[in-house]
């Protein structure tokens, strides 16, 4: 409310009641109704006058405020709050009847539902790609352990066929190339472990006969120990060219030489 009011003075311009005339004839009441009511009526009169001049006294010192300001303010908020309550009713929701807001429910339980629903497919989806993503995983698996078996089959075979073609195509070849090269000669060295052609000959030999063999070597030692004598027989029957005796000393056969 606005405090600041102006002052109001109220000025009633009444007239003194007259003073009593002690000399003024009485006039004689008791006989006439008219008189009476009328002294009765002036007394009330009196009476009457006296009050409002009392009321006119007091209201005189009474400061009256000013609500212009107040009052403009509350009509700005009223008018406010009418543009409110304006654009409240124009509101899509306050033109709602039960019915459309049941369809409006409905509507939204159906989108959820539809929505629940992409997502549950989405899942369906995302598992049975996993799944066969699993499958696809041990079949692969399953594929490389039976890739792994068929190559060692096939590995297997071919160290078989490998073996077989060695058995008998390096003699081949070795015998199709010339002799002076002795590729068969040095082959079977190879083959036997020794580091010479003659060692490999004369291992091949005593494991073929011992009996030559051991006769070999026996010749072998009588050439040796009697080396002289036989060259000297030997220069003799070229000179003669006969035949000639020759002797030479033998010694007793202890065990069978070795090469």
């Amino acid at each position: 409310m606005d405090t600041n009011a102006d002052e109001v003075e109220l000025t009633l311009d009444l007239e003194p009641e007259p003073e009593p005339d002690p000399d003024a004839p009485v006039p004689d009441a008791a006989g006439d109704p008219a008189a009476e009511a009328f002294a009765r009526l002036e007394g009330e009169l009196a009476l009457m006058r006296r009050a409002v001049q009392h009321l006119a006294a007091e209201r005189a010192d009474i400061v009256i405020p000013d609500y212009g300001g107040t009052l403009t303010d509350m009509a700005k908020r009223m008018g406010a709050m009418g543009e409110s309550l304006k654009g409240m009713a124009s509101h899509p929701a306050m033109q709602m009847t039960p019915d459309s807001i049941g369809q409006r429910i409905a509507a939204a339980a159906e989108s959820a539902r539809r929505s629940d629903h992409d997502r549950i497919s989405q899942a369906r989806s995302d598992l049975n790609h996993a799944a066969q993503e699993m499958r696809s995983v041990t079949a692969q698996a399953r594929t490389a352990a039976e890739q792994r078996l068929q190559l060692y089959q096939v590995a297997g075979g071919a160290l078989l066929a490998g073996i077989l073609l060695w058995s008998f195509l390096p003699g081949t070849l070795a015998r199709t190339m010339p002799e002076g090269w002795h590729w068969p000669e040095r082959l079977a060295a190879r083959m036997v472990g020794e580091s010479t052609r003659w060692d490999a000959g004369a291992r091949l030999m005593q494991s073929d006969s011992p009996e030559a063999w051991n006769a070999l070597v026996q010749a072998a030692d009588i050439r040796r120990d009697n080396r002289e004598a036989i060259d000297a027989c030997q220069k003799t029957a070229a000179f003669s060219q006969q035949p000639v005796r020759c002797t030479v000393k033998i010694r007793p056969v202890s065990q069978p030489k070795s090469r």
